[in-house]
This record gives structure tokens, C-alpha cells and sequence, in this order.
């Protein structure tokens, strides 16, 4: 087979394998076939995450035969985000290509990825429209979690969690990957000013090896939302969130110890059905308390704030992004 591996290669796919025996030689098929069909210099990386199976004994001998094969073996099983991440920092093509290893997503439809990216997008998302998953336990939750990531994310893409993806190398510049927030990246690319859409893409049912996915992973992501959530609102300012709880317990506190003295006061003024002493009503402890936990918020706040400067300034990392510079 030709080679069209270089240096800076247009292309670099790249893929997580978890015990994928059965269908890596499969998968390296289709890849080669798409790629030599697109006529492009590209690399292919397959980032080995702990498989316990013959999964990189198979890579290694894949990469004696295909010289644009490249195998990342990790020590042990590290999940799909870091294994994601591992192919993030190895690639050195122009367009980044991630794709699940199962034989689930199509490599022929990189193609149509990168048509979509020649119309001026930065991310091209794969949308699953004919999903061949199983209806109750994968498809309506995914659904559902799909809605509430678009309504959080402020990109309204239909299927976060496909793998097949194209993105051109500078979006993924500074991106850092924690928990399981490789589905978010079309998010983050979005802040920094990135053009994102999506394109329906085929999907075929998984018939050999077993699902790494399951119940766990959708309670992380929810986990991960949060996180999100909070990026995309207060990153640079966490004194307004803290600040919020912090004025909040405040109140209450306020609230709490001015009703314990007005029951206090209660039998003087003319209203004995509502007297009451004070340690006969929990409102002076939860005045003492709640007033303790929004000095707690505040301060809090305050140490975030400090966090965020440091870690701004330290690296002399701006708190924008430029698309382009005219006249320069």
C-alpha cells in the first residue's frame, strides 16, 4: 500500500481501544479504504487504554503493516477521556478525527466531515440520527441528556455522544480533558469562538465485543454538567456564584435572628401567642450558623477569585480568544 504518512500530515484520526480484539483488524480495513479514497497524508493513532485482551498485540502487528499507524499503549485503563486526550497530544495533523474503534462509527463518512469543514466550520459534529442501539437503556436517555447538554452548553448539536467528529487543530489548541468531558469539546470549542455544527452520520449495531458503556457513566456526566455549567457562567468571576450563596445564607441568618428577638419581645408588645424564649426555638443556632456559613461563602469566593488570576497571569493565558488579526 502506498504510503501518505508525513511529518504534518493533513489528517490524524485517532482511537480509543478497550478490548477490541475482534474488531480492530475490521476497523483498520475500512480506514485504510476510506483514506486511500481521499488521497490525503494522514496518520492513524490507536491509543491502547489497559486492554486485558489481545487488543495490543493485534495494534502492534496493524502498525508493522501500515506505515501511518501509530499505537499509544497507556499503563493501565485510564477511560475514554484521557485515552482521547493521549490522541489530542500526540496527533500533528491539521484536522483531528476521533472515532470509536468498535466498528459502530463508518470511516467512510470522514469524508463528508471534512466537505462540511470546507464550508468554514471549525467542528463538525456526527449526528447518530439512525442510531442502532437499544431503545430504552441507550437511546431515550441519551436523548434526554443530549437536550440538557444543549440547553446548558448553549450548542444545540443532537448527539454529543457520537465519537466520529473533525476538528481543525487550532480548536483544540488549549483544550485540557477531566472526568469524562470528551463529549463537551464541541463546547469548549464554541467558547473560544469556534464555527460548530453537525451532519447526520451512519451507525451500525455493535456485533462483536461488549459495550463499555453503562448506568455509571450517565451519573458522571451528570457530575460533569455541573462543572460545565459552571465554567461557561462564572470561570473568570466564581465570586459571583460564591458571593450568591454567601448573601444568601446572609439573609437567612438575618432572618433567623431577627424573628428569635421578635418572639423575644412578643409578650411585651401585645402578641403572647407568639412569645417564645430562646432556647426554647432553634432560630438563634440557625441565625449562629447560617451566618458562619456565608462568611465560609465569602471567603471562599474570595480564595476562587485569587485562583483564577493566578492561574491566568502565571501562565500569561488571556481570558479571550482572537480569530484573526487584520493589518498586522
Amino acid at each position: 500500500m502506498p504510503s501518505t504518512k508525513s511529518e504534518n500530515p493533513e489528517l490524524s484520526l485517532f482511537l480509543p481501544v478497550l478490548d477490541e480484539e475482534d474488531n480492530l483488524r475490521p476497523m483498520h480495513e475500512k480506514i485504510r479504504a476510506a483514506l486511500d479514497a481521499l488521497g490525503k497524508s494522514a496518520e492513524v493513532i490507536f491509543v491502547d487504554d489497559g486492554s486485558t485482551d489481545k487488543s495490543l498485540a493485534i495494534l502492534k502487528e496493524i502498525a508493522a503493516s501500515d506505515d501511518r499507524v501509530r499505537v499509544i499503549s497507556l499503563r493501565r485503563n485510564y477511560g475514554q477521556t484521557a485515552a482521547m486526550s493521549a490522541g489530542i497530544d500526540a496527533a500533528k495533523g491539521d484536522i483531528l478525527i476521533p472515532m470509536d474503534a468498535d466498528l459502530q462509527n463508518d470511516p467512510a463518512d470522514i469524508k463528508r466531515l471534512l466537505d462540511k469543514l470546507d464550508e468554514g466550520y471549525d467542528v463538525v459534529s456526527g449526528w447518530r440520527k439512525n442510531r442502532q442501539d437499544k431503545m430504552i437503556s441507550r437511546k431515550i436517555p441519551s436523548q434526554i441528556a443530549n437536550r440538557i447538554i444543549s440547553w446548558i452548553g448553549g450548542v444545540p448539536l443532537h448527539d454529543y455522544g457520537c465519537s466520529l467528529k473533525a476538528y481543525r487543530r487550532e480548536v483544540l489548541q488549549d483544550v485540557k480533558l477531566y472526568g469524562e468531558m470528551h463529549r463537551f469539546i464541541p463546547i469548549y470549542a464554541s467558547w473560544a469562538g469556534a464555527r460548530v455544527t453537525e451532519i447526520p452520520v451512519d451507525h451500525h449495531a455493535r456485533t462483536m465485543g461488549k459495550s463499555k458503556y453503562g448506568i455509571s457513566r450517565t451519573i458522571k456526566v451528570v457530575f460533569d454538567l455541573m462543572t460545565i455549567k459552571f465554567m461557561a457562567e462564572y470561570h473568570t468571576k466564581p465570586i459571583y456564584v460564591f458571593g450568591t450563596f454567601g448573601m444568601l445564607a446572609f439573609i437567612a441568618s438575618i432572618f433567623a435572628g431577627v424573628y428569635a428577638v421578635f418572639m423575644k419581645l412578643a409578650g411585651r408588645i401585645g402578641l403572647p401567642q407568639y412569645q417564645a424564649d430562646f432556647v426554647e426555638t432553634p432560630l438563634p443556632i440557625l441565625c449562629i450558623v447560617m451566618f458562619a456559613i456565608s462568611i465560609q461563602f465569602f471567603l471562599m469566593g474570595l480564595l476562587a477569585e485569587l485562583l483564577v488570576r493566578t492561574y491566568h497571569e502565571s501562565q500569561d493565558k488571556a481570558i479571550y480568544a482572537v480569530r484573526e488579526k487584520i493589518g498586522f
